[in-house]
């Protein structure tokens, strides 16, 4: 397979040129036809993430499969920063892009499976949401909970996703990730060593598969609580507004919106960007702002709750690229 730019170029490892605005040296990062899946220069990432802002990666890569993935970071051998991007619901891409490389898991990477009568696997590309499904269909319960949140097995089992008083570190047993430099390895969920919205999983490192395990159910009311779950959800936040979700991590013993709302910001706008009126820890893109001005925004949400309760807020939305 050919690799080719979204132009349609034909991407030359001795080439020394690039599409304008790109900020790459033009040379392929690994060999031509080292790899099968789709390999992209000057990407933009805006349409891959909620907040349908910010620029554009430095390259993109689709892997075909699992050995491709391996094959291509193999190649690439640490010599650019890696990325993985899954559903991009709680990440801002900075407007200056995003270095090196980042990595798109597509559908290869999808699949959900029911592998005992507690235990399923799903690929990374998977959306969280559908391996709730799964589980309460096959009367596993204990992961109903992951219908609440907007996100992908890969992100979640990076960043430890929750809500409801549950997070991931509670139903992973382990998952299959390959490292930086290409080495497949098995981390269990003790590897990772989970704390609040963060993971041990190393920089570089793609998670291609989980496993969880829940415990017996029954599928009907595991059905109606997660039709609850999602009813609440849409009640009292901005469901279909581009937002990144939830924005700062809850402070032992408070809750972030009400810190927020306390501080006067609920509807607060900085350009383009607003605070929720709906719920004040969701920042949202009315229609045309940069992602610098999602940021600033959220610095300034900072700066106003800890002059007013003297609670420093911590970002949970993950902010990458170049400023």
């Amino acid at each position: 397979m050919t690799n080719m730019a979204d132009n349609g170029e034909r991407l030359d490892p001795d080439s020394t040129s690039a599409p304008m605005g790109s900020s790459t040296s033009g040379a392929l990062p690994v060999p031509e036809g080292a790899v099968r899946g789709r390999l992209t220069r000057n990407a933009p990432l805006a349409r891959h993430v909620w907040f349908k802002s910010g620029g554009a990666a430095d390259w993109l890569f689709e892997p075909a499969d699992t050995q491709d993935l391996k094959d291509f970071l193999g190649a690439l051998d640490g010599r650019m920063p890696v990325m993985a991007l899954g559903v991009g619901s709680n990440m801002i891409i900075r407007d200056g892009g995003v270095p090196g490389v980042v990595i798109k898991l597509g559908k290869a990477f999808g699949e959900i499976e029911v592998t005992g009568k507690t235990t399923l696997k799903a690929g990374a590309s998977a959306p969280v949401s559908m391996v709730a499904r799964r589980a309460g269909k096959a009367g596993i319960d204990g992961l109903r909970f992951l219908i609440g949140i907007p996100g992908s097995v890969g992100g979640v089992t990076r960043m430890n996703g929750g809500c409801y008083g549950r997070e991931t570190c509670d139903v992973l047993t382990d998952c299959d990730v390959i490292m930086p430099g290409g080495e497949w390895a098995t981390l269990t969920n003790a590897d990772l060593e989970y704390s609040y919205r963060h993971s041990a999983l190393p920089e570089g490192a793609v998670v291609v598969e989980a496993r969880f395990e829940g415990f017996p159910g029954d599928p009907e009311e595991i059905k109606a609580d997660m039709a609850r779950i999602s009813a609440t959800r849409k009640e009292s936040q901005p469901i279909g507004s581009m937002t990144g979700g939830s924005t700062f991590k809850n402070p032992a013993g408070h809750s972030s919106w009400e810190l927020i709302d306390a501080a006067g910001l609920r509807g607060h706008r900085h350009g383009g960007a607003q605070v929720s009126e709906k719920h004040c820890n969701f920042l949202i893109n009315t229609g045309n702002a940069t992602s610098t001005e999602i940021e600033g925004l959220g610095e300034l949400v900072r700066e106003k709750v800890k002059a007013n309760s003297g609670i420093e807020l911590e970002w949970e939305i993950k902010r990458v690229g170049r400023v």
